[in-house]
């Protein structure tokens, strides 16, 4: 079977930063950049003519935002909703927050690095969502520390190999790590990933690690010696 080429639209005001960006992803051989857009507003019409397979959006731009126009593309009311990553300098939760409601599927910092870059833009292309570890850390903290109340069951039960691909999404580790911590291929880990948002109601891997901290997943850091175990 082909290799299928990645078309990803770039959004950013610096033109310096979009130059860097089509760069790194043009160089990677499944990637090809096919627009570049200045402001949001240029973006949207931009993503909307050329159907990029992901669009990759700054936060702050002038007129229409990061935000705004990720909203217009993916949000919940958008028939067709594009894969959109957001990638900004402006390391808050708030932002974190408003790109998941507005749809994006990948939420990274621009300096990331070129390896966490194009994962996230082949995690979007699949229909994945990726989002920078630090951040997703952070993020569930919160999620788990607003909803002590009623702990989620998963519709059938999880296996123990399930369980640990649970903790590693949590954590927010990539699929690629998840596959070298555990000593299973690639393949393995996006299928154990596919059950889990089965079982668990889940639309992508951000959705499965917020049900891990909800359900009490998430053990207390491992003292040395400990392997990592879910709870029970």
């Amino acid at each position: 079977m082909g290799s299928v080429t990645i078309r990803v639209l770039i959004a950013d005001d610096q033109e310096l930063v979009r130059t860097g960006l089509s760069m790194i992803l043009d160089a990677q051989p499944d990637i090809t950049v096919v627009g570049q857009a200045s402001d949001g507003a240029e973006a949207v019409e931009l993503a909307r003519r050329l159907r990029p397979d992901v669009c990759v959006f700054d936060i702050r731009m002038p007129d229409v935002d990061g935000i705004e126009a990720t909203r217009l593309l993916a949000g919940p009311d958008v028939d067709d909703p594009m894969a959109i990553v957001i990638i900004t300098t402006f390391d808050l939760d708030e932002y974190v927050f408003a790109a998941l409601r507005a749809g994006a599927k990948g939420f990274l910092l621009k300096d990331a690095g070129t390896e966490l870059l194009t994962e996230a833009v082949r995690s979007a292309a699949n229909g994945d969502a990726l989002i920078a570890p630090n951040i997703t850390v952070r993020l569930l903290e919160a999620f788990s520390r607003a909803e002590p109340a009623s702990r989620p069951q998963p519709a059938e039960p999880l296996t123990d190999r399930e369980e640990q691909v649970l903790i590693e999404v949590a954590r927010g580790r990539s699929n690629s790590e998840i596959a070298a911590s555990l000593y299973i291929t690639l393949s393995t880990v996006k299928s154990h990933i596919a059950s889990l948002m089965t079982k668990l109601g889940a639309r992508n891997r951000v959705e499965i690690a917020i049900w891990a901290h909800q359900a009490g997943r998430m053990t207390p850091a491992p003292r040395p010696g400990v392997g990592d175990r879910a709870t029970r």
